[in-house]
């Protein structure tokens, strides 16, 4: 079978890029995006894919403008009769399903800017004059992403959390297959002393309570902790680059115990997941959070909010834990139970988050694709 997977763009890997080239590899699938940094995708470890990747065109990098144009180019895009599947695995790139059938929608927002992040955005990113504008924008684009999702020959989606709100804004019923995790490639080394932090950076992603947790604490015993935060983003892009100028102006005078990592290879990423001593995560009703599964695999203690896909994968209290209305104070609270845990026993979370984080394994992942792929193909 012949398969082409669609993903609004490629210049910044997180876990929904994640996704899109794991398919692209499992299937030997051609991928149609707009804006690609292969750079990026190297030092994720999909080189093999890159020959593969098939750019639409390059687009504005500010938003909404980017994801707009992706909207408008999926929506012209017509392959007729090329491919004998198409797997939408990029929100933006939901129009696609138009003129390209039969199809799976891998959804994993969905479209969280239209819905879910809507006043989050109104209220903490934009200018008063900005606001009725995006309000428009919204309604404009709410109408055609519900008249394309009436194209769409099988809807799935990453989590629970997402499949809600899939019935909550569309009325449509989702099935769930959690995102893919190779956990064969990660391993525990022990404790390299510190904590690890890995996130997109948009506002979305809460990193300021991180910096806040750390930035005036040396644990219970007076020693200093230090946190390495991996945050990529897309250079020149309004969006990422004031978040980041925030972030590491809120950390201006804790640069001792306070790293800011932009981009890590994946052989780096894994290195310090190994050694990590925990892993935390701030975001917001994350859909479903594919970082805190990666430190599972890697036998690591996990902290995040209590909300989103986090409660689908973290056990509270059994393989981390989870917080409710997270704050520094609160996060520094959990980081001292978990530290005090294993000085009881260094081993505690290990063979319970590696057991833990093989029930999101690729394998699995790929299974329930290539069943729904042959259900519809029937």
């Amino acid at each position: 079978m012949k398969i082409a997977i669609f993903h609004n763009y490629l210049d910044n890997i997180g876990g929904a890029e994640m996704v899109a080239l794991t398919l692209a590899r499992a299937f030997n699938a051609d991928v149609y995006t707009t804006n690609i940094d292969k750079d990026y995708i190297i030092k994720m470890g999909f080189e093999d894919v890159i020959p593969r990747i098939k750019s639409l065109g390059t687009i504005p990098k500010k938003a909404p403008f980017k994801h707009q144009f992706a909207f408008w180019k999926f929506r012209r895009l017509n392959l007729g009769n090329q491919y004998d599947f198409y797997i939408v695995a990029g929100d933006w790139a939901l129009s696609g399903v138009a003129n390209n059938k039969p199809n799976m929608w891998y959804a994993h927002g969905p479209t969280n800017e239209l819905w879910g992040w809507k006043d989050y955005i109104k209220k903490t990113m934009l200018k008063v004059w900005q606001r009725p504008v995006f309000d428009v924008w919204v309604f404009i684009n709410r109408i055609l992403s519900r008249r394309y999702i009436k194209h769409v020959g099988v809807l799935v989606c990453n989590s629970k959390n997402s499949q809600s709100r899939i019935k909550k804004y569309y009325q449509k019923d989702a099935t769930i297959i959690n995102p893919p995790i190779d956990t064969s490639k990660y391993s525990n080394n022990g404790d390299g002393g510190y904590w690890l932090s890995v996130n997109r950076f948009i506002p979305a992603k809460r990193v300021e309570i991180q910096v806040e947790a750390f930035k005036r604490d040396g644990g219970d015993k007076g020693n200093t902790r230090k946190l390495i935060i991996v945050g990529s983003y897309e250079k020149g892009a309004d969006q990422f680059e004031g978040y980041k100028g925030k972030i590491e102006g809120l950390m201006k005078f804790h640069k001792s115990n306070i790293e800011i990592i932009h981009w890590a290879t994946d052989m780096e990423l894994k290195k310090m997941y190994s050694e990590c001593k925990g892993f935390i995560t701030t975001s917001m009703d994350e859909d479903f959070g594919m970082t805190v599964v990666e430190a599972m695999a890697s036998g690591k203690p996990v902290i995040a909010p209590n909300e989103g896909g986090y409660m689908e994968s973290i056990l509270n209290n059994e393989n981390g834990i989870l917080i409710d209305n997270i704050s520094g104070d609160k996060l520094r609270d959990a980081i001292n139970i978990i530290e005090n845990n294993l000085v009881n026993d260094k081993d505690k979370y290990v063979k319970t988050n590696q057991d833990r984080a093989k029930k999101f394994d690729t394998s699995s992942f790929i299974e329930q694709i290539k069943a729904k792929i042959n259900l519809t193909k029937d």
